[in-house]
């Protein structure tokens, strides 16, 4: 009975040990940008699709933060058809690469 329960501990805590491992290279994600840049890297920019968006800059913005949305597009819990097919795309890694990387750009 003790292993079925030291089973069961260790096994509610492995999900979030792989998570917290995962540390965001801003080099590693010059060639996983190219798309994001395409609307992200155009001041005032706004797109048509799925309705007109005013496409954010978000060069500066905070590495958590970026991962924490990146990552709810990726579970669909914030609606945006395109934002949600990148995200998909993305691994923990590249999320976490991606985010380093605009996190660290300077704000224009």
């Amino acid at each position: 009975m003790k292993k079925i329960t030291a089973l069961l501990v260790l096994a509610s805590v492995l999900p979030f040990a792989g998570a917290a491992d995962i540390v965001g290279n801003p080099k590693a994600a010059a060639a996983k940008v190219e798309m994001c840049i395409g609307c992200h890297g155009i001041a005032g920019y706004k797109t048509g699709y799925p309705e007109v968006y005013r496409v954010p800059m978000i060069a500066g913005q905070s590495a958590k933060y970026l991962e924490a949305a990146l990552t709810a597009y990726k579970k669909g819990d914030r609606k945006h058809l395109s934002m949600r097919g990148v995200a998909a795309s993305m691994s923990e890694q590249d999320i976490a690469d991606v985010a380093a990387y605009y996190a660290q750009m300077p704000v224009k």
